[in-house]
């Protein structure tokens, strides 16, 4: 399914989008921004294909037109897809030969024609002032949906252009319905995708989904459990075993640093229903019992060092065995003092 009911979570947009289907005043731009996998390439689907709906009865989309069939499909000739050769970025020439050269000829099957563009974000300066060419006079029939993680990159004189409409954070009683009603997921493991998740339900979907999800947990923990007790050649041999796992370094990092925000809750109010990994509360009442604040709070903070540092292409080997030995280290100051 891909309708407006489907977009869970971001009701000032799909009410924003939904008026402008039914009064009939869609703008001739829109940006839609939001972290990567928050949904908005669902979004501008269900907004394109309702764009594009031929249904006079139903409400739009109404998914069962030929219009809508073909939007499903990805086959419909009035909605385009940017795509890019050069991974990365989004240069002058695919603004020029996929919009500016296109722009100018009519729509084959309604009365609009609607250009999407992924990772705006990625479009360098030249594209984006060859973008404007054609948002500071668009033709009457065409729509151009930019969707991007960081708006703050898009030039002031594109965004003045278009309806700018910003992504919230889904609340985690949301995400967490979502998942155990529609994706049939337990609640244990809908509580672990929650907290991995904060607000974007896209990314929740994804771990939900993921085969590697239970792999990577119980890797997790055997390190946690034995990091005390291991020397350098064990650390680097953990390593290379993380780098091998199928699974974002990014998520695998949040997996760590909420176990120990769990064993932090744990250690200030003694209530285990708090905590999200409850199937491990014996080994965290344990650390929680040997580590003082102060450490557990270095854990964390290097936790978010090593996810800044990956960020910004640090070596993947140095920033993980300088993160290990400082959750070593903080965890072994505080138990023997």
């Amino acid at each position: 399914m891909a309708g407006f009911g489907d977009i869970i979570g971001q009701e000032h947009i799909r009410e924003h989008l939904m008026k402008a289907i039914k009064t009939g005043k869609v703008s001739h731009a829109y940006i839609i921004s939001g972290e990567r996998s928050m949904g908005k390439e669902f979004i501008a689907k269900v907004f394109t294909m309702a764009i594009q709906c031929e249904s006079t009865e139903n409400e739009k989309p109404c998914q069962t037109c030929v219009s809508c069939e073909q939007a499903l499909s990805d086959n419909h000739p009035d909605i385009r897809f940017i795509i890019h050769e050069k991974p990365g970025v989004i240069g002058v020439e695919d603004i020029r030969r996929q919009i500016n050269e296109d722009v100018g000829v009519m729509p084959y099957r309604g009365t609009r024609k609607i250009y999407v563009i992924s990772e705006a974000e990625k479009m360098t300066p030249q594209a984006q002032n060859a973008l404007l060419k054609t948002l500071e006079e668009p033709p009457s029939y065409a729509v151009i949906i930019l969707l991007t993680a960081n708006s703050g990159s898009l030039l002031p004189t594109i965004t003045s252009r278009a309806a700018l409409l910003h992504m919230k954070a889904v609340t985690d009683t949301a995400v967490r319905g979502f998942l155990m009603e529609t994706m049939m997921i337990p609640d244990y493991r809908a509580d672990v995708c929650v907290a991995f998740a904060r607000g974007n339900i896209g990314r929740a979907k994804l771990l939900a989904a993921s085969e590697e999800l239970e792999k990577v947990k119980d890797e997790a923990i055997v390190l946690l459990k034995n990091i005390n007790h291991m020397d350098v050649s064990e650390i680097i041999a953990a390593i290379r075993k993380i780098k091998e796992l199928k699974f974002d370094i990014g998520d695998y990092l949040d997996f760590l640093s909420i176990w120990y925000r769990d064993v932090l809750l744990y250690k200030a109010t003694r209530d285990i229903s708090l905590i999200i990994f409850k199937e491990e509360r014996d080994f965290i009442r344990q650390v929680a019992s040997v580590c003082a604040y102060e450490g557990i709070e270095e854990i964390i903070e290097a936790l978010a060092k090593a996810k800044t540092r990956l960020d910004a292409n640090v070596n993947f080997e140095l920033t993980l065995e300088l993160l290990l030995f400082s959750i070593k280290d903080n965890q072994q100051a505080t138990a023997n003092t």
